[in-house]
């Protein structure tokens, strides 16, 4: 089948009704995924060079991550400034936040590509698994440029790509194999958009940023058996349940007894399945 062409404000209209209604799903699995990605948050801070006293900016927070581990770095005399474009993320965001008595920390609702803080304001940046998803990187990057301060550094973390990525490509692999859906529109954003390290590389360099500098490490996220694989998805992830919802109940029945049975193939003796992802770490100086 032919894609068709990539409309952009239909996609982020799209986008924002999607992450709104996963929410109250987030907040049900935020300590399952934190669980097992808490080390990607730290290796940010890390990367960003955060230190105590400095203002930080986190782009694309959703439940407050890198945002809350910043927070603790930067400590009462610093300041994270944690933005996202769906208001029902960010309250969770807000309730980890409190939680954790956090006073050092703000989150304002707005867009990645429209980002509106005072030029130079910030000495990092941070994104975690956001950058993927916008249609426009090379706006948000730029504006991600002009907060920092001369000598701020930038981190952020994107998906590998789908074979190596089992977390969040093992649904929709069983989905796509079993219905063929239509190809996407061509230049559309998705988890694995940023896969190829030279895009984003290309786009830190156009937006001035220097040293430029990729890693990778794993992130795995654990679930108690197959069926909370399943469970997961059906809670968090829209683009399934969108696509087996043109199919008859019998044909969705199948095609989650597929993701459940592609799940147990990672399940160890205990029943446990673990989900080995590769995610792709890089930081940069403005």
């Amino acid at each position: 089948m032919t894609a068709q062409a990539f409309d952009s404000r239909q996609y982020k209209e799209r986008q924002l009704q999607e992450w709104n209604a996963v929410a109250a799903a987030w907040r049900k699995w935020w300590e399952v995924i934190e669980a097992g990605a808490q080390h990607v948050s730290d290796r940010l801070v890390e990367l960003a060079e955060v230190q105590p006293g400095q203002r930080v900016l986190d782009v694309a927070t959703g439940i407050g991550e890198p945002a809350v581990s910043a927070a603790r770095r930067v400590g009462p005399s610093g300041h994270v400034t944690a933005t996202d474009h769906s208001p029902q993320m960010l309250e969770i965001a807000r309730e980890r936040a409190a939680a954790l008595g956090l006073q050092n920390i703000e989150f304002k609702e707005m867009d990645a590509e429209r980002l509106e803080v005072p030029e130079g304001s910030f000495d990092a940046a941070l994104c975690r698994w956001g950058l993927m998803f916008l249609p426009d990187l090379p706006a948000a990057l730029d504006r991600i440029g002009r907060s920092l301060s001369p000598g701020g550094r930038m981190a952020a973390a994107v998906w590998s790509v789908p074979p190596k990525t089992p977390l969040v490509s093992l649904a929709m692999g069983v989905i796509q194999k079993m219905f063929q859906p239509p190809p996407p529109p061509a230049g559309a954003p998705g988890p694995f958009a940023l896969a190829d390290t030279s895009i984003l590389e290309k786009g830190l360099a156009d937006a001035g940023f220097t040293d430029i500098r990729i890693e990778r490490m794993m992130v795995t996220i654990e679930f108690p058996s197959a069926e909370g694989y399943t469970d997961f998805i059906r809670d968090i992830a829209p683009p399934v349940r969108a696509m087996l919802a043109t199919q008859p109940e019998g044909k969705q029945a199948e095609a989650w007894r597929a993701i459940a049975d592609a799940a147990a193939q990672f399940a160890g003796a205990d029943g446990v399945v673990r989900l080995p992802s590769e995610t792709i770490l890089v930081a940069a100086r403005r």
